[in-house]
């Protein structure tokens, strides 16, 4: 019977962390390009050298452009969480539970802008951007639906609310009103807030104006 050499269990854990740590330095390199350049701009070769590896040590670990980008996804979904659903849902006054959301949605594009402004502009000319983006655009019609919730808007005014709401809790809408224009964020969600009251507001609609005038 042979016995195992007392180094061995060692080197193999030395190998295991050092490889680990290979793989998590190529997935923040992938993050910090896709931050900056863009997914569409962001070549694996880029990738290998941000990461002072060789491009083979970069396929060891992901062995096509879908594996990096779904490890690079995760990381940083897991960095930068959006805002919970279930919090809103917990508030029962619908404008005061859009205030909320509007708030914590405005703090999150803060801090994510460099990212997303990528991931927007990439979508239309990256398939494997616009099949991993899909999961972001179905948060946000969740948050629409969460968002229209307890709102007393009538079956021909429901559409005209729920695109309030979408436009309100956009992307695209906070950096037109904050980065574009200069409005402060507690400013911009005032105006959004005030935009989603008319929209659902029965008096908004031109037969409603029509009778009352």
């Amino acid at each position: 019977m042979t016995r195992e050499h007392p180094t061995r269990p060692y080197r193999m854990q030395r190998r295991a962390e050092h490889q680990a740590n290979t793989r998590q330095r190529i997935t923040e390199s992938a993050v910090e390009l896709h931050g900056t350049l863009g997914p569409a701009r962001t070549s694996l070769s880029a990738v290998a050298a941000h990461a002072g590896v060789r491009r083979s040590t970069l396929y060891r670990h992901f062995p096509d452009e879908s594996a990096l980008f779904d490890a690079c996804t995760a990381h940083w979904t897991a960095t930068n969480p959006p805002p919970d659903l279930a919090a809103w849902a917990k508030i029962s006054d619908p404008h005061e539970r859009l205030r909320s959301a509007l708030r914590d949605l405005h703090a999150y594009y803060g801090r994510t802008e460099r990212m997303l402004d990528n991931l927007f502009r990439d979508e239309s000319i990256v398939p494997l951007v616009a099949e991993r983006f899909a999961a972001f655009r179905g948060y946000l019609a969740a948050a629409q639906g969460a968002l229209l919730a307890g709102r007393d808007v009538l079956g021909p005014d429901i559409p005209r609310a729920r695109g309030a709401v979408g436009h309100a809790i956009a992307f695209s809408t906070w950096k037109s009103l904050v980065r574009e224009h200069g409005v402060s964020d507690g400013d911009a969600v005032i105006l959004l807030c005030a935009l989603v009251e008319a929209a659902s507001s029965q008096t908004a609609r031109p037969n409603a104006r029509r009778k009352r005038d």
